[in-house]
This record gives C-alpha cells, sequence and structure tokens, in this order.
C-alpha cells in the first residue's frame, strides 16, 4: 500500500524498546505524530537522524507532536540505541516488517550491486484526527528534522 497525504493513517499496535505496546490510537485526538522510519539502529545515517530528533524534541513537544522511530531492530537492540545516545522517545519493533509494509516504505534496496528488501528512510506527520498531514519519502538525513518542524508549525497555524 501506498501511503498518501489526505489519507488516514494506518493503525499499529507495536511494541517499544521496553516491551510496552504503543498503538497510534494512544495519539489519536491529542497529538500529532511525527513517524519515522529509519533501516538500522547503531548506523551512521540512522544515528545522525535519531540525534537531530532528539535535540528537536522540545520544539515538537512545544507543538504537541511525538516522536516515534521505527525499524526491524529488537527490543534490546532499540534500548541499547536509546541508552547510548539519549533518546528521549520511543522506537517501535517492526521485526516483522508488518507496519512498514502497511506504510509502503518496505522496498527492495540496491547497496554495491547486491539487492535486498529493507525500509527506505521515510517520515509521515499525522494529525491528532489520525490523518497523513505529510509524507517525506527517500529522506536525506541533512536539514531533514528542521523540514518537518517548519512543517508541522506551518499545519498548526492553519
Amino acid at each position: 500500500m501506498t501511503v498518501v497525504e489526505g489519507m488516514q493513517a494506518p493503525t499499529f499496535s507495536l511494541k517499544n524498546e521496553i516491551g510496552e505496546i504503543v498503538s497510534l490510537n494512544d495519539f489519536t485526538g491529542d497529538k500529532y505524530v511525527v513517524l519515522y522510519f529509519y533501516p538500522k539502529d547503531m548506523t551512521p545515517g540512522c544515528t545522525t537522524q535519531a540525534c537531530d530528533f532528539r535535540d528537536a524534541e522540545a520544539d515538537f513537544s512545544k507543538l504537541n507532536a511525538v516522536i516515534l522511530g521505527v525499524s526491524a531492530d529488537s527490543e534490546d537492540r532499540h534500548t541499547k540505541f536509546i541508552e547510548k545516545h539519549g533518546l528521549p522517545f520511543s522506537l517501535l519493533v517492526d521485526e516483522n516488517h508488518q507496519m512498514s509494509e502497511d506504510y509502503g516504505v518496505w522496498v527492495e534496496k540496491n547497496m554495491y550491486g547486491k539487492k535486498f528488501m529493507g525500509i527506505e528512510r521515510s517520515t509521515f506527520l499525522i494529525d491528532p484526527t489520525g490523518t497523513v498531514a505529510k509524507v517525506w519519502r527517500k529522506v536525506k538525513v541533512p536539514n531533514h528534522i528542521q523540514d518537518v518542524l517548519e512543517t508541522l508549525k506551518t499545519i498548526r497555524k492553519q
């Protein structure tokens, strides 16, 4: 499925790094959700992205938004990633990549001529009604978090 702006976000209920179930419904009617999919904990690009979100978390919080990261890594790996980098938000465990498929980010990738399936770095901004307000696909890490933050500010003013 391809998730596009204006549609209802696919619902989800996944474990986070400490085994708690986190659902989109937990935030519906109350908060914006910045849902970002990334390939793998502890890798350079993913670490930079997570730390950028960490550094801007207070700004997102002031705008009534919660940040959730999603990858196919395990609870244990997420916990180590969070502890190592002081991440103040939950990372969801999508080991069977069902949620990634639901959001259309489980794709064929090609690295050094080798093809494999994996998560395409993508971000979805979901409003408090559960509607997808903005989609970023094939995200490049530099300046991405600032773009998400500015988009959220603009949407909140409407």
